[in-house]
């Protein structure tokens, strides 16, 4: 398939929360063909006769259509994208499997744990030529309201794109500013779009350090609570982030940098960028349910994953180790066990010139 920017495709979105339905909005608006499946279920019934309606930075309302199960939605699918949390992604990746066509491309938004290699492996495994197009953080931010109501709240401005195979990262950015417009680079493998993320970095110590709050469901306004005493513990899991990602080659800016350009903020410091952004937007709200994606997904996925590389390339993660721990101490739950990507792949036996191959 060749991709042209302003040529309309059909998009199936797997997933029916925030960032899939905000996904299917925009997609939708832009003259995209889209169809939502709900793996969980029945969350996506509600849009068979109702109109999608999108707010925040603009007000609209669409039609799309409503797949029962994966083949419908592959049937139904030129493209599709997979918006849903991490610890789903290897069971739904496992549900398309058998019904991907040659010359689909899978978008996966965001990729953590190197899930898109997984897919990659496993669609060559069956024999199917797809290309697999991975996002380090995703395109929107997003709010879910209702079955058929989404809160839109940012487009982010820069975002890299990653494929596999390798080769086809250009036509891959191609096709994603068709789909969602300028602002898509290509990022130099999977696993730096993995690396790229710093929601685990920014998200496990705010989650450990504010645990009352979320366990007392308290409103808390997490950049206001992103103080410069926790700042300081997400910096030190930053900078474990990008001497891993060094450790195989790959270069990635510092989450201060991530904040500038996903949100425009002007500040040095991560403290300081945190009191911008409470200043400019109030908010958002932390989680206020112990199951948060902050420890459900943030620690196995990415903060667990990052311990993984460290070992196989010498480099010592012990202010990851530590998040993971007391995460781990106060749920009960062994987080590195709850990922359910690294023994498929085979990280633990693998070398950093092995993994780099593969990819």
């Amino acid at each position: 398939m060749t991709e042209v920017p302003g040529e309309k495709y059909r998009v199936g979105i797997a997933g029916a929360g925030a960032i899939a339905l905000a996904s299917a909005a925009w997609l939708r608006r832009a003259g995209h063909g889209v169809t939502v499946w709900s793996p969980g279920g029945r969350g996506a019934d509600a849009l068979r006769t109702q109109p999608l309606e999108a707010g925040g930075l603009q007000s609209f309302s669409v039609s799309v259509e409503v797949a029962g199960d994966a083949a419908g939605l592959c049937a139904a699918s030129d493209v599709l994208l997979l918006a849903l949390p991490v610890n789903g992604h290897k069971r739904v990746m496992d549900a398309l499997l058998p019904f991907l066509r040659d010359g689909q491309t899978v978008i996966v938004s965001s990729m953590a744990s190197l899930s898109s290699l997984y897919l990659h492996e496993a669609a060559l495994r069956a024999g199917r030529q797809v290309t697999v197009a991975s996002f380090g953080t995703t395109v929107l931010t997003a709010r879910r309201e209702s079955g058929t109501q989404v809160r839109v709240m940012t487009r982010r401005k820069a975002v890299g794109v990653s494929a596999l195979p390798a080769a086809r990262a250009h036509e891959a950015v191609a096709l994603c500013t068709a789909l969602f417009g300028d602002g898509f680079s290509v990022q130099g493998s999977a696993l730096a779009s993995a690396l790229a993320n710093v929601n685990p970095q920014s998200h496990g110590p705010l989650a450990v350090f504010n645990w009352t709050r979320i366990e007392r469901a308290e409103n808390w306004p997490q950049y206001h609570c992103m103080t410069p005493g926790v700042s300081r513990a997400i910096e030190a899991l930053d900078r474990e982030r990008r001497a891993v990602a060094a450790a195989f080659g790959i270069e990635v800016g510092p989450i201060e940098a991530h904040f500038a350009r996903s949100f425009g903020t002007a500040s040095e410091k991560l403290a300081d960028i945190a009191a911008e952004l409470h200043a400019k937007r109030g908010g958002p709200p932390g989680p206020t349910q112990v199951d948060t994606r902050y420890v459900t997904e943030d620690m196995p996925y990415g903060l667990a994953f990052v311990e993984a590389l460290g070992a196989m390339a010498g480099v010592p993660t012990p202010a990851t180790r530590t998040i993971v721990d007391a995460a781990s101490l106060v749920n009960g739950i062994d987080y590195r066990r709850e990922n359910d990507l690294l023994e498929p792949l085979g990280l633990a036996r693998e070398t950093v010139a092995g993994l780099l191959a593969r990819l």
